[in-house]
Formats: structure tokens, C-alpha cells, sequence
């Protein structure tokens, strides 16, 4: 079992990252904007972030940017979450650093996959 972050400002697509990501067998912490989530990473660790990239204030790009250039957050995987399916963010989510990238409206089994795949060894050796 690992710890999640969702940064998400919609209050619909939070409550179905948190049950995508409590049915996997993790822990889902919660932030609602990037400043809020820059904070939490630090203070919590988590294991993966999933990261709207639609945010308000700071998106999720620069969010990501910053916690890949913070030795601190650097190794934590960032999973781009974002309405827009378009090459170009793909690209952005790719040169901020993002480890993946997911369309929504997510797809319960593409989220399951993408966690999988990213969490720290150790999660899955056990799985």
C-alpha cells in the first residue's frame, strides 16, 4: 500500500481519483490546487501524484516543474491528469516531467495500469 497525492480542483474528478485510487489499495491524500499540493508533497512524501494539469493559479505543468527541480520531491512520480488530449500537452506534460499522462474522463483500468507501473519497486514486489 502506497500514499497517493491528487492535486484536483474539481470536486467530481477528486472523488473518483480518491475511490480509483483507495479500490487500488493506496492511500489518497488530497489538494486541491498546486500551492496546497506543493505543500503536502513535501510534508507527506507520497509515493505518486496524480496532477490536474488545469489548476487555478499555479497548473499543474509548473507544479510539476517545481517538484522536479526540489531534490526533495524530485523521484516522486507525477502522473499529468488533463481534459485535453491534444499532442501539445502532451509535450508540456512531458517537458515539466511528468512520468505519464491520463485523459480524463479517466478509465478506471488506465489509472490502476498507470499506478502499477509507477509505484516504488517495493509495491510492486508485493503485489
Amino acid at each position: 500500500m502506497g500514499k497517493i497525492l491528487i492535486v484536483e480542483d474539481n470536486a467530481i474528478n477528486m472523488k473518483l481519483a480518491t475511490l480509483l485510487v483507495r479500490a487500488a489499495g493506496h492511500i489518497a491524500i488530497e489538494a486541491i490546487d498546486a500551492e496546497s499540493g506543493l505543500l503536502l508533497a513535501h510534508s507527506e512524501l507520497p509515493d505518486l501524484i496524480l496532477m490536474d494539469v488545469q489548476l487555478p493559479g499555479m497548473d499543474g505543468f509548473e507544479a510539476t516543474t517545481m517538484l522536479k527541480n526540489d531534490p526533495i520531491t524530485a523521484s516522486i512520480p507525477v502522473i499529468a491528469l488533463t481534459a485535453m488530449a491534444t499532442t501539445r500537452d502532451e509535450d508540456r506534460a512531458r517537458n515539466a516531467g511528468c512520468d505519464a499522462f491520463i485523459t480524463k474522463p479517466l478509465q478506471v483500468q488506465e489509472v490502476h495500469d498507470a499506478i502499477k507501473w509507477l509505484m516504488p519497486r517495493t509495491d510492486k514486489e508485493t503485489s
